[in-house]
């Protein structure tokens, strides 16, 4: 077990890829703070499932675009287990909008949950790092980050601030044994892009088979879970700033 007796926060841990992570860090030993905004049943889900494993996981309500709920959400998890060794910056929206449809709301929305939350829990859990000697940032970011896409122009900006801020946080806070990396998934079969793989969407998905040397239109969640893993891990400990892509060879070709 590679993160046995951590204590890891995975935010947006409810579906889709924070899903995968904290069900797979809790079989790596960790015990998983699955946080979720509106989707309890399905928060509670995914705790019984940890549970039923053998693991050891507690479900958490917050708007992590929010500071408070944030800061809430920290003391809670570290009242519940002691401390936090894990965060997982994973809880964002994503919207397929064409730059003159991009309203100030809709660029907000996803600024706020994708960037700014990140940013904000980071600096909520340092001084908790600091006293406990280190901690480790895993922040999703999106090959929407390292490259660009059309008709997601707000989305583009959160997850390539995500790839930038990795590096600006890794550059002032390794010196106290913090690691601060992210992971750019490529196409993963997530609710949150389900609108572009539902019906009708046949051709799209043939197209997205040709975009990769694999073949492979769409990741299953749990293809960024090893990664997840190394990066929390002992393993990682001198990979600081570091975006690792795991697209299916999307971003070779």
């Amino acid at each position: 077990m590679r993160l046995k007796d951590k204590v890891a926060i995975v935010t947006g841990s409810s579906m889709g890829i924070g899903e995968a992570i904290a069900k797979r860090y809790a079989a790596e030993g960790a015990k998983v703070a699955v946080n979720y905004f509106k989707s309890p049943d399905a928060a509670d889900s995914v705790v019984k499932s940890i549970q039923d494993a053998g693991g050891n996981a507690k479900a958490y309500k917050a708007d992590v675009s929010k500071i408070a709920e944030i800061e809430k959400f920290a003391a809670d998890v570290i009242n519940d287990f002691g401390q936090v060794d894990i965060l997982v910056n994973n809880a964002g929206v994503f919207r397929t909008v064409p730059v003159m449809e991009t309203t100030e709301e809709i660029w907000d929305e996803q600024l706020d949950l994708n960037l700014k939350g990140y940013f904000f829990f980071v600096k909520t859990l340092v001084p908790h790092w600091r006293e406990i000697g280190g901690g480790k940032v895993v922040s999703i970011s999106s090959i929407a980050g390292t490259g660009g896409f059309p008709n997601c122009p707000a989305y583009c900006a959160s997850k390539g601030g995500v790839v930038n801020m990795t590096r600006a946080l890794a550059a002032e806070l390794g010196v106290e044994n913090i690691n601060v990396n992210s992971i750019a998934p490529g196409n993963v079969a997530t609710p949150l892009n389900a609108h572009v793989r539902g019906p009708g969407s046949e051709e799209y998905v043939e197209l997205m088979k040709t975009f990769t040397p694999t073949g492979i239109a769409f990741l299953d969640p749990e293809d960024m879970t090893g990664t997840a893993v190394f990066l929390a891990s002992d393993d990682a400990k001198l990979i600081h700033g570091e975006t690792i892509i795991v697209d299916g060879g999307w971003s070779v070709w």
